[in-house]
């Protein structure tokens, strides 16, 4: 059974958000990045959670797939 446990969803940043998931069956944690645009949840990156701190190289990841998707959705 797949469950959510409070706070299942916390701010991470300007209209940027983590859920962690807690998957009892596997005893796995998996937390899902995603940013709320006007006009669309953009999901950033899923990850199973192994550490206590999310590690540097999925924050990095997240900003630059952001950054990224800034740039193309200015661009249309």
């Amino acid at each position: 059974m797949v469950g959510l446990f409070t706070p299942a969803c916390t701010s991470i940043g300007a209209h940027c958000h983590e859920l962690r998931i807690n998957d009892n069956e596997t005893d796995k944690q998996w937390r899902i990045i995603y940013r709320i645009d006007p006009d669309a949840i953009v999901i950033v990156d899923v990850f199973q959670k192994t550490t206590q701190k999310t590690p540097k190289r999925v924050i990095n990841n997240c900003q630059k797939r952001l950054r990224l998707y800034d740039e193309i959705s200015d661009e249309t």
